[in-house]
């Protein structure tokens, strides 16, 4: 089977010197197409070019092949496509630039074409980050966050909404046995005081999700170190198929809860949310002190346990993954238990 339109194509094959050449709107010759990453909520290649300037490279990301994943997952590739089209121009997170951006109405088939952003390296979810890197991402954060802060047009993007009650009460319901899960197969990876800080968690989940629903922002749901990427002084988000209305300081707490080290955040995480909350100023955000920002960020902190457990319970379960998780939760109930999160929902 050849190239499926002019619009999509969502095989490496198709990923053609003819079909290329119409996407980017200039002449270019495919020399290589070269799978990068794991692919496991769809697939991504670094295509090498022969175009007018010379020797180029771009990604090109691609639904998973399985048509039972794509249709399970298209609401995610959805979100991504539409954050690249139609939202990434109206903030000011540092992000690839994207070239190309479809998705066939309907169904989970879709094609991106990102800027390749090599040399950069993508962060180390498991190793950690120093304090430098963490306040570079932060305040690309605020760039996410800031520009359209509370802004209730985002109410009519497609497939953007702020926590129901329904949302809540599904959440809740699937967060117990997921902890469980979480709980009974990693049990010697944490420590007994994170058992409990999970379970606390359970408790207040329905109550969490619903809270602070008067400040909203787009948020990215996963920012975290593996969906980063770091060139000096320099970082980029990617990998938007998380992406929803939510309090901002959720992602903030997540990123700074499940990247640092215990001892790293305690010593700079006032200093990072200083610098997260200056750079939301300097976006036109108004009415938010710095006070309320360090008290959404320690409400935030559930998102780290939240976000691991569901990736463990429902991913694909790997050796690094396993240490993966454990860590993100070892920090962040660590976090939870220092800045009293709990006694905050």
């Amino acid at each position: 089977m050849g190239p499926l339109t002019p619009d999509v194509v969502c095989r490496p094959d198709q990923l053609t010197s003819t079909w290329l050449s119409e996407a980017l709107q200039r002449p270019v010759e495919v020399r290589s197409v070269d799978a990068v990453g794991t692919g496991q909520i769809g697939v991504c290649y670094r295509v090498t070019l022969l175009g007018a300037d010379g020797r180029e490279t771009v990604l090109a990301k691609l639904p998973a092949a399985d048509p039972g994943t794509r249709e399970m997952l298209a609401g995610a590739y959805r979100g991504e496509v539409t954050f690249y089209a139609d939202l990434a121009s109206t903030v000011a997170v540092v992000v690839p630039r994207c070239e190309y951006a479809a998705i066939r109405a309907g169904t989970g088939e879709f094609t991106l074409l990102l800027e390749d952003l090599a040399p950069a390296v993508q962060g180390d979810q498991l190793a950690g980050c120093s304090l430098g890197q963490a306040g570079a991402a932060v305040v690309n954060l605020a760039g996410l966050h800031g520009p359209r802060w509370c802004d209730p047009t985002l109410l009519d993007v497609p497939g953007l909404s702020v926590n129901g009650p329904d949302d809540a009460a599904i959440l809740a319901e699937l967060y117990g046995p997921a902890t469980e899960t979480f709980v009974d197969a990693l049990h010697d990876r944490i420590g007994e005081d994170d058992v409990d800080t999970l379970h606390g968690c359970v408790e207040v989940a329905e109550t969490w999700a619903l809270a602070r629903a008067e400040r909203f922002a787009l948020v990215h749901g996963d920012y975290r170190l593996d969906n980063l990427m770091f060139d000096g002084d320099s970082v980029w988000a990617v990998d938007w198929q998380t992406l929803s209305l939510a309090l901002p300081a959720r992602d903030l707490a997540y990123v700074l809860g499940t990247s640092l080290e215990v001892d790293d955040r305690r010593a700079g995480e006032r200093d990072l949310v200083a610098a997260y909350h200056q750079a939301l100023l300097a976006h036109g955000v108004s009415s938010y002190t710095s006070e309320q920002c360090w008290d959404d960020y320690r409400f935030a902190m559930v998102q780290g346990p939240l976000v691991a457990v569901f990736g463990f319970a429902y991913g694909t379960r790997t050796d690094r993954g396993d240490l993966m998780f454990a860590a993100m939760v070892r920090r962040a109930c660590a976090a939870i238990r220092d800045l009293d999160t709990l006694g905050l929902v």
